[in-house]
């Protein structure tokens, strides 16, 4: 007879080795269909979920709270690493603006519509939209693995959805503590809320990556040289666990590591000998992190409730793409003269903006705190994580191409070795 903690192994065990083999099968899938493949692990996962009841893993359990942790930080991480320091000084201007006023400005503009479409009170409506009003990087990154564009605007749609994960948590945070205590939205704390995750994520992640990236990749002092693969792991998974314990984005201290890593040569530093190593073990990391992640978020989504308010979610999202998003791009990046962005590449950053794991977290939250109105809250989740994967990240390829920012893929012989 098994003892309890062998059952539970072995449930782990199969439950990830069948999500996997499920993803290799969807991932060879979405190839002969030219499609991102979060796309299709999403539809996967709801086929396997809530059709054949394959999957029955609730959001509120340790290994899926496990898998979107870990899996969204080593995402992130890879996406810091695939980014150039140089790219960003020069966009640093509308990151700023997407990923603080961008998220206020989305809040304000879909919550007004909750507010009306669902009857709901202001701050519950605000809070719906806040929920769904930062884009994700565990959706956005993998996709710009698969569609090759300019890379100014694959660092700032990248970079943007990384930092504004912490100002959509901080917004969502304070309305929350309004709903259900005094009722008033206190600024000045949500403001010292927000310098305080931010700045604490950025120097947590600053500090971790530049002390394990100084041991492994000083030209005398490497010491961890022969563990290089090993180390950027430690990097990732300890950027994150420091700034959550300290209570600051862990999701932003990850990021932030994987940016100083990627970019040791700028500290003086070099890693060239391990890039080929590290960039296979970090490509098939990703990969199975995001067939994890999707297929499991895909099999959670709640048709009855979806049913219940279909319309008014629907319609919601709508808003939040077609209005809201449209809007905030305009507000923030028109405005840099630095940059100057052509209209094309201001229209491929409206249209690209996927909804995934951090508002799923947040939404799923809501609803086990018992929070009134929180069946809304998920509906209106679940229908932006499903249409903005589905049919956002879909066309990303197509979009790019219609608007002539598709980059084509250099020939293998002529790419410098380890670069993707």
């Amino acid at each position: 007879m098994e003892s309890p903690t062998t059952e539970i192994i072995h449930h782990i065990l199969i439950l990830l080795l069948f999500i996997i083999a499920v993803g290799m099968l969807s991932g060879r899938l979405a190839s002969w269909l030219r499609l991102p493949d979060v796309a299709v692990f999403i539809v996967a996962g709801m086929l396997l979920g809530q059709g054949l009841h394959l999957i029955n893993e609730a959001s509120s359990s340790l290994i899926n709270q496990l898998i979107l942790s870990v899996g969204s930080a080593l995402i992130l991480f890879d996406g810091g690493r695939n980014l150039k320091l140089s790219g960003l000084r020069k966009v640093w201007i509308t990151l700023s603006m997407l990923s603080v006023p961008g998220v206020v400005v989305t809040t304000l503009i879909v919550g007004t519509a909750v507010h009306y479409l669902f009857e709901l009170d202001w701050l519950f409506a605000f809070l719906a939209a806040a929920v769904i009003a930062s884009t994700d990087p565990a959706s956005i990154i993998p996709v710009f693995k698969q569609v090759k564009i300019k890379e100014r605007v694959r660092e700032t749609v990248e970079s943007e959805s990384a930092f504004n994960d912490a100002t959509g948590s901080i917004l969502t945070f304070a309305l929350l503590a309004a709903v259900t205590g005094s009722g008033s939205l206190h600024i000045g704390t949500m403001t010292w809320d927000f310098l305080k995750t931010a700045v604490g994520g950025i120097l947590v992640g600053a500090v971790v990556s530049m002390i394990l990236t100084y041991l492994v990749a000083h030209f005398r002092l490497g010491v961890l040289k022969d563990y290089t693969t090993i180390t950027m792991i430690v990097v990732a998974l300890s950027s994150y666990l420091i700034g959550d314990l300290i209570h600051v984005s862990g999701f932003m201290a990850t990021f932030v590591a994987g940016l100083i890593w990627g970019n040791a040569d700028t500290f003086g530093l070099s890693m060239d000998d391990k890039l080929e190593e590290t960039a296979a073990f970090a490509d098939n990391t990703s990969i199975m992190m995001r067939m994890l992640i999707f297929i499991l978020l895909g099999s959670q989504v709640n048709f009855r409730v979806l049913g219940d308010y279909f319309w008014p979610s629907l319609a919601a999202v709508l808003v939040l793409m077609v209005i809201a998003r449209p809007i905030t791009i305009l507000l923030c990046a028109l405005p840099d003269r630095k940059v100057k962005w052509s209209w094309r590449e201001l229209l491929f950053m409206m249209w690209v903006r996927e909804t995934g794991v951090i508002p799923a977290a947040l939404s799923g939250m809501i609803a086990g705190m018992g929070v009134a109105h929180a069946d809304v809250i998920s509906a209106v989740t679940f229908m932006a994580i499903m249409l903005t994967i589905l049919l956002q990240a879909s066309t990303t390829g197509l979009v790019a191409r219609k608007l002539g920012l598709e980059v084509k893929a250099e020939p293998a012989a002529s790419r410098p070795m380890g670069k993707k």
